[in-house]
């Protein structure tokens, strides 16, 4: 698989694709908090693997803008920052706490938003293909950053995975959801992870599915994590959902 990288926007984005033909889908999948813009990029081979078809996608990997270096994480990159003490704080309120941490909208959720929706358009522009044809993703805050793109997008993308994503600016999204009713969903979330409640995975699945979206809810025995196990459900909801055959 060829992979490159190259300026979409304002993101700097690695761009992976297994031949040379024109793509007939996107894939596009956002690093998590920490991460760099090659954190995600190994699954591209992975997934083309395990559904031949998904040859014919092109994947692009954004890098988040901000540097987390004056933290002590190195190359790390992050969509916004995070008050972790306060993130501890809530979770310790229980329920109430938790709630609090749903309705908020992250300081800087804004401009990331823009930032990956122009990487969007762009990518879009290159492949001449429309938003039908693009399926959104991440993983943790990567997958709350596509989920809320995808909420406010003009018209739905091909799809959206939310892996070890969480419920964030609720009322927005409860608002926002409706509109992308039938919109297929793959959501991921693992029962031990310690630092996305599981809890919070399902009320955002209990979100999208009361607002009609279609959701494919795999929780698994793990961490904060994508296990191996969770890519043969995911490249064949990929392959299904992004037009990679002949014509």
């Amino acid at each position: 698989m060829r992979a490159s990288r190259t300026s979409l926007g304002n993101l700097q984005c690695t761009v992976a694709q297994s031949t040379q033909d024109a793509p007939r889908g996107l894939v596009v999948l956002c690093h998590g908090f920490g991460a760099t813009g090659e954190d995600l990029v190994s699954l591209a081979p992975e997934l083309v693997k395990l559904q031949p078809a998904l040859e014919q996608a092109r994947f692009v990997f954004p890098a988040a803008p901000i540097s987390l270096g004056f933290t002590g994480m190195g190359e790390g990159l992050a969509w916004w920052n995070i008050d972790f003490e306060e993130l501890v704080a809530r979770q310790r309120e229980g329920l109430a706490g938790i709630q609090k941490l749903h309705e908020r909208a992250p300081e800087g959720l804004s401009q990331s938003r823009r930032m990956l929706r122009e990487a969007v358009d762009v990518a879009c522009r290159q492949a001449n293909l429309p938003l039908a044809r693009v399926v959104l993703g991440g993983f943790s805050q990567g997958a709350m950053l596509a989920t809320d793109v995808s909420l406010r997008l003009e018209e739905a993308p091909a799809g959206l995975c939310i892996l070890s994503g969480t419920l964030i600016a609720e009322p927005e999204w409860r608002r926002l959801a409706p509109a992308r009713a039938g919109l297929p969903v793959f959501q991921s979330h693992g029962t031990q992870d310690p630092l996305l409640p599981f809890s919070s995975a399902e009320a955002l699945r209990d979100l999208l599915k009361g607002a009609g979206l279609a959701v494919d809810f795999h929780p698994f025995d793990d961490q904060h994590t994508i296990p191996y196990e969770l890519l043969a459900p995911l490249a064949e909801y990929l392959a299904k959902r992004l037009p990679t055959g002949p014509g």
